[in-house]
């Protein structure tokens, strides 16, 4: 009997050790074939892009000249575009965020946090064209008749800012591009934000309020020093989000390689450039340089997620330090 149970235990340890081995194995090649498929794409870019980054040299960075006739080309303006729409973006979509998420897991009734979180998330199901339509459509002529005029008139002749709000309001342009993109990326880091903030343990939030702290209080000093690595993740994960769209910024962002202070002269993106004229490239060296400003778009995300952890990083270090 004892012979037989031990053949049993020796089978069953063989299958869990072979089944142990096939799941290293396959995480294992799962996480070298996303560096693979990084690499491929990195490889590919250089590859396409090579022609106009031998061509132009560092002037491609800095160079505001975009010429397929005279295949003279520089990416300063979509560069320009790109930051400054994002930009723009999180400084509205940030504090709205916060807002929201501090209202569903510290002030809203029970009832309503289902409601107002569903509703939230259908924001980020929303198909991007679905809001590059809306943007053109409906947005923009709000803009140009209520919203630019009032800016101007209000901001147009101040002495350090009234360059960004000098134009005509044509409706479209840098700042209708960056409003639309901040209504985007809200419901990504609302939803991340109210994931983090939940994991902050009741009995603290229960002390503050048992001595006497605001709403306000508690999640100033209790709620956002706990989850504060992982509200910063999601503000990045939604600058990377707002980086990399192309279809609602191609419909309101003017689609223009003109560089301007103004938020409300149209300008360009490199998504947006890339969406445009891909299928219209006419030449090497126009497709080369479109390639080429894929490339510079993915080092821009890049550079930017790098910060995001390093940051996020020295946010843990001190955290530890401190305890």
């Amino acid at each position: 009997m004892n012979i037989v149970h031990s053949h049993i235990s020796d089978t069953i340890s063989g299958r869990q050790r072979l089944m142990d081995r096939f799941f290293q194995a396959l995480t294992t090649g799962s996480a070298w074939l996303v560096l693979v498929i990084l690499g491929g794409i990195i490889v590919s870019l250089f590859t396409g892009g090579w022609q106009a980054l031998v061509a132009f040299g560092p002037k491609f960075l800095v160079t505001d000249e975009w010429n397929p006739v005279t295949e003279q080309f520089g990416a300063l303006v979509p560069i320009y575009g790109t930051l400054v729409s994002s930009l723009i973006a999180l400084l509205i979509a940030v504090p709205m965020s916060f807002g929201i998420a501090v209202f569903l897991t510290e002030v809203a009734p029970g009832w309503m946090r289902r409601p107002i979180g569903t509703a939230v998330e259908l924001l980020a199901a929303i198909p991007s064209i679905i809001y590059g339509m809306w943007g053109l459509f409906v947005f923009a002529p709000v803009m140009s008749q209520h919203v630019q005029p009032w800016l101007q008139a209000r901001f147009g002749d101040t002495a350090l800012i009234g360059a960004l709000f000098q134009g005509a309001p044509l409706g479209i342009g840098m700042l209708p591009a960056g409003i639309i993109l901040g209504i985007m990326i809200i419901p990504f880091i609302t939803a991340l934000m109210r994931d983090v903030f939940l994991t902050t343990p009741k009995f603290l939030k229960e002390s503050a309020y048992g001595v006497g702290a605001t709403h306000w209080e508690v999640v100033w000093n209790v709620v956002l020093p706990y989850t504060r690595v992982g509200a910063v993740g999601g503000i990045f994960l939604g600058l990377g989000r707002a980086l990399g769209e192309t279809m609602a910024v191609t419909f309101v962002i003017g689609n223009t390689h003109r560089l301007s202070a103004s938020l409300f002269e149209p300008g360009n993106s490199i998504a947006s450039t890339l969406a445009n004229e891909f299928n219209e490239a006419v030449g090497d060296m126009h497709t080369s340089a479109l390639i080429a400003l894929g490339l510079v778009l993915f080092m821009i995300t890049f550079v930017v997620l790098a910060l995001a952890k390093l940051l996020l990083l020295g946010l843990e270090s001190r955290d530890s330090a401190k305890s």
